[in-house]
């Protein structure tokens, strides 16, 4: 249900722990907008026909890919939610899974089975067979979380399953949604290694092979630029859409099984439904790594031999590393989520906004801002781990902030005035009422951001310390060099964590929220 948005002054420390994270997001694009005020002729820099030819290849995939996401993951999470479908829970980690295979990975995949898919239409299967999940997963959680009487008030009322649904279900879920929708349109803007397999020219491709050659300066920093402003823009966009309302549950606090649909003989469409989406998503990129794995045939392969240490070292690198990323990037996103929804105006909103700008600029341009800062100001930083995990929680901020922001949107603040109203502090408060509610859109942006810093390569390769081994570094030198049969145990080792971090994290909070206080 809407509920009016009441202006309120937010505790000072709330204001200043949401305050930091939006200056920590802000500090490397802030650096190359400076970069790019040393170009020369910046008009015909931008003029050129090189420039039209990256925006329209860009905006028109992003436009595309968004749309797709948007009707599959929407789709696919009613499907898990709040369907009988048989299988149910095999397909909710199915759908979140494909965040454990790099795109660049999937688009190898992908081309080669067919040379045919290096243009616009491979790309859209590409990232949004990739991409997909970062709309599933809190819109999934959303629905987990959403009072089950209002679906049951509209069926009382003689609508229909169908009209429930766009009436009074997906008004609810457009916090989600439109966070997700956000995030894949930020990801295809500053995608490299798929569109790069592809032969797809966009900003990206164009900004790492200037980078690559040595030619990076100011008209490089120029063009990251203008993808720093498409991403402003889809941003722009998301607030004025949302702008107005917010969306709370009732009777949140008890537990109470959401509402089934009975699919009757519409079962054997969706289940044909999810089944192809999972052997989009996961069967071919899946395929191919076992096609690497067991590959023995050529000349290059069969020499090729799997040491278990070396496979254990880049495993370990990849958890601690995912581990910090995504303690260090949800403490980010609490003050900030929490701030955007109880106390929302013109601060919360601008911070908002800024912490949506983490996903503006590519890796490599956020790595090597970074890089420059620690030579010049905190040389202690260089080559440190620490440096790394600042960078995976710029990157990744809008990723746990999406889904967190959801959450306490649905944890009613009635609740929590009754919680003080008995004696309890602000500290009682939040961990026992605020916690509890907020914990499936708290454990989708954990898995969320544990996904993508495993996964993550650009930034890694820049900041990574000297000796630093990952799955994801050892999967692209290994396919970089055509040995695909080697990258292959670091590629299903990174799908099993991903799998693992999904299930323990996304599951096992979604449990605890429906037990209640």
């Amino acid at each position: 249900m809407k509920a009016a948005r009441v202006s309120l002054r937010p505790p000072p420390l709330l204001l200043l722990g949401a305050a930091a994270a939006a200056a920590l997001v802000l500090l490397p694009l802030l650096l190359t907008v400076w970069q790019a005020t040393g170009a020369d002729d910046p008009v015909g820099l931008l003029w050129r026909p090189l420039v039209g030819e990256l925006l329209w290849n860009t905006v028109a995939l992003c436009a595309v890919t968004v749309s797709c996401c948007a009707v599959l993951g929407t789709l696919c999470a009613w499907l898990v939610e709040r369907t009988d479908l048989p299988g149910r829970n095999l397909f909710a980690v199915l759908a979140a899974v494909p965040l454990a295979i790099p795109p660049f990975i999937t688009s190898y995949a992908w081309v080669s089975l067919s040379s045919d898919l290096q243009d616009f239409a491979g790309a859209v299967l590409v990232v949004g067979t990739a991409y997909m999940p970062l709309i599933y997963l809190p819109t999934a959680a959303a629905l987990r979380g959403m009072d089950p009487a209002i679906e049951e008030s509209g069926r009382v009322l003689g609508l229909s399953p169908l009209q429930c649904f766009v009436r009074l279900v997906l008004p609810q879920l457009r916090p989600a949604l439109l966070g997700g929708m956000l995030l894949v349109a930020l990801n295809v803007l500053v995608e490299f290694g798929a569109f790069a397999l592809l032969r797809f020219r966009t900003f990206t491709t164009v900004l790492y092979g200037q980078y690559r050659t040595g030619l990076a300066g100011p008209d490089s920093a120029l063009l990251a630029c203008v993808l720093i402003g498409l991403c402003l823009l889809c941003v722009a966009g998301e607030l004025r859409v949302r702008r107005g309302s917010v969306y709370a549950s009732m009777t949140r606090g008890a537990a109470r099984r959401p509402v089934r649909h009975r699919l009757g003989w519409m079962r054997w469409p969706a289940l044909a439904f999810l089944i192809g989406l999972a052997v989009a998503t996961l069967g071919v990129p899946l395929g191919m790594i076992g096609f690497w794995l067991f590959q023995h045939n050529s000349a290059a392969t069969a020499s090729v031999g799997v040491s278990w240490s070396e496979i254990l070292a880049a495993t370990s690198g990849s958890l601690g590393l995912a581990l910090g990323g995504a303690l260090t990037t949800l403490l980010l996103a609490l003050p900030l989520g929490f701030l955007s929804v109880r106390f929302p105006g013109r601060a919360a909103a601008t911070l908002e906004r800024i912490a949506y700008m983490g996903q503006g600029a590519p890796g490599i341009v956020v790595a090597l801002a970074l890089i420059t800062l620690a030579l010049k100001l905190l040389t202690p930083l260089y080559q440190s781990a620490p440096l790394l995990i600042l960078a995976y929680a710029i990157l990744f901020l809008p990723l746990a902030l999406v889904s967190v922001r959801a959450a306490f949107e649905q944890a009613q603040r009635k609740l929590e005035d009754a919680g003080r109203a008995l004696g309890l502090g602000p500290f009682a408060v939040a961990r026992r009422i605020v916690l509890p509610l907020a914990a499936p859109g708290l454990g989708a942006a954990a898995s969320l951001v544990f996904a993508a810093v495993v996964t993550e390569l650009t930034t890694t390769l820049l900041l990574s310390p000297i000796g630093t081994r990952t799955l994801a570094t050892e999967v692209w030198q290994d396919t970089t060099t055509l040995a695909f049969a080697a990258a292959a145990p670091y590629a299903a080792c990174m799908v099993l964590l991903s799998l693992c971090s999904t299930y323990v994290l996304a599951r096992r909070f979604g449990r605890v929220a429906g037990i209640g206080l």
